[in-house]
C-alpha cells in the first residue's frame, strides 16, 4: 500500500516536472531577442531563491546523498547568480549615457 502510494506520488512530480519543461521550452522560445537579457537577470533572482533552498537542503541534511544533491544545486546556483550579476550590468553599462567629446574652439 506504501509502495503503491509513493510510486504514484513519483510519477505525479515527474509529470509535472517534464510538462513544467515543455512550458518552459515553450514560453522561453517565445521571447523576443532584445528581452532575453532581461529575462535571464529575472531567472538570475529566482536562483538565488534556490541557494537558500540548497542552505536549507544542507543544514538538515542526514546522509551523503542528500549532502551532494544540496552542495551541487548551492554551486551550480552560485554560478548562475554571479555570471548572471556580470551579464545584467554590461547590459545596463550599454544604456549609460557616453560624455560627450570636448569640441576644440577653433583657430583664428
Amino acid at each position: 500500500m506504501i509502495t503503491d502510494i509513493a510510486s504514484l506520488t513519483f510519477v505525479v512530480e515527474l509529470t509535472i516536472l517534464v510538462l513544467s519543461a515543455f512550458l518552459g521550452f515553450e514560453v522561453i522560445s517565445k521571447v523576443p531577442t532584445m528581452l532575453h537579457t532581461p529575462l535571464m537577470s529575472g531567472t538570475n533572482f529566482i536562483h538565488g531563491i534556490v541557494i537558500v533552498g540548497a542552505i536549507i537542503v544542507l543544514g538538515y541534511a542526514d546522509d551523503t546523498f542528500l549532502k551532494v544533491v544540496g552542495f551541487v544545486a548551492m554551486a551550480l546556483a552560485t554560478a548562475n547568480v554571479v555570471g548572471g550579476w556580470f551579464v545584467t550590468d554590461r547590459m545596463l553599462e550599454m544604456f549609460k549615457k557616453r560624455p560627450e567629446p570636448k569640441k576644440e574652439s577653433p583657430k583664428p
